[in-house]
């Protein structure tokens, strides 16, 4: 999948996420306004996307140095999986 710094970022930024959500549970359970809640929310989805974009360059990297000539099967499927994330 990924370089192992790549992998430790990606997992570190995973972790962030997580202690986000926990926190945002925090927020519900505390019966905090719904404007600070949605801020977090707003702020856990940009970090998600953000994992997302990280994975995809690492195996956009991975493919198209696989080989010195680039497949055009290999494009193909990178640029379906580009197009099904942005959706």
């Amino acid at each position: 999948m990924a370089t192992d710094d790549q992998k430790k970022k990606i997992i570190n930024r995973l972790k962030t996420i997580k202690g986000h959500i926990q926190g945002i549970e925090n927020m519900v359970e505390a019966d905090k306004g719904c404007d600070e809640i949605l801020i977090q929310v707003a702020a856990v989805k940009q970090s998600i996307h953000k994992v997302g974009l990280a994975i995809m360059e690492s195996h956009a990297s991975e493919c198209m140095m696989d080989e010195n000539q680039m497949d055009k099967e290999k494009i193909e499927d990178l640029i379906k999986m580009i197009f099904n994330y942005t959706k």
